[in-house]
């Protein structure tokens, strides 16, 4: 039996079987077949960096709040960027076990794919009739699982973010320090058509742009409140602040700094922070990927690029 035919067999397994197959054995999440066709379609063929060692990522994608529709194309992508390139499998899981000392040592990468809330706690309905000595079980494994996943960011692990990663562990304030902001609102709602400037384009993570210093995009596009703050990461892309509306109800930044992507250290780890992926098309977007798989692997340790702020 091939190694990727065990990879997929085991996201199955971590999925409870629930998704449907997709475009040639594609597994797709639930998503239909013409979906599944156009997230592998846009991925890149090859990495752009050779991986150092064999990798391995965690995808977990536990919503306590506001669970995204997106969610099950951000599993694809990931998933299939690793089956492409060969830069790294994957293992698509919501399991809090995952996140335990001896399971997380098994990853070189931890993607958050549009988590949100406090993610490693019971949900509201799980909650209901749990037992007092229940519900305090879970508050130590949520503190547990928490120190757990800092030390092995802080250990040299590769973090990855994507949209509502930055609406998750409001209650954790190194975790926002970690990340590098929380989610404040999005004055510019899904149908929003914004333009989108590209920072150091001779950035290896925005060689995808490299000719393209500026593009559009309809995207839900967030604000940030603390701990984000100028200069404590490397900026990727951003609102261009000469080509977009910044009076929007809801709009609370007068310097015009609305961040799309960046990068950051943390202790010896990388955290690579994509703020893109609440509508479809943001997957199915051939430069977009690319971006997103170069800050993958330098996340990861493959891919040199300068180093950014930490703390």
């Amino acid at each position: 039996m091939s190694r990727n035919l065990l990879v997929v067999m085991s996201v199955a397994a971590a999925c409870g079987g629930s998704q449907v197959a997709g475009s040639e054995g594609v597994p797709g999440h639930g998503l239909p077949a013409g979906d599944v066709e156009r997230i592998v379609a846009a991925i890149p063929e090859a990495a752009p960096a050779q991986p150092a060692e064999a990798r391995r990522v965690l995808v977990f994608s536990r919503a306590q709040g506001f669970r995204h529709e997106a969610i099950p194309r951000g599993m694809v992508w990931i998933e299939q960027m690793g089956v492409r390139t060969g830069a790294f499998e994957v293992v698509i899981s919501d399991d809090l076990a995952m996140f335990e000392e001896d399971a997380l040592g098994g990853f070189h990468g931890v993607v958050l794919n549009n988590t949100s809330g406090d993610a490693f706690l019971p949900t509201g309905g799980e909650a209901e009739g749990m037992s007092e000595e229940e519900l305090a079980e879970a508050r130590a494994r949520d503190a547990r699982l928490r120190t757990n996943l800092m030390a092995w960011i802080e250990g040299g692990g590769g973090f990855i973010g994507i949209h509502a990663a930055t609406d998750t562990f409001y209650t954790w304030p190194e975790y926002g320090r970690m990340i590098g902001g929380y989610f404040d609102g999005h004055p510019w709602n899904a149908d929003a058509r914004v333009t989108v400037k590209v920072e150091s384009p001779e950035h290896p993570l925005n060689a995808a742009f490299a000719d393209t210093p500026t593009f559009e995009l309809t995207e839900e596009i967030y604000q940030f409140k603390e701990p984000y703050e100028a200069g404590r990461q490397q900026v990727l892309l951003r609102l261009d602040p000469e080509a977009n509306r910044f009076d929007l109800p809801g709009t609370n930044r007068d310097d015009k700094d609305f961040p799309l992507s960046w990068i950051r250290t943390q202790g010896e780890g990388r955290v690579f922070y994509f703020a893109l992926g609440h509508n479809a098309h943001i997957f199915e977007n051939p430069a977009l990927a690319a971006h997103f798989l170069a800050g993958m692997q330098w996340a990861l340790g493959d891919l040199e690029a300068p180093t950014p702020p930490g703390d």
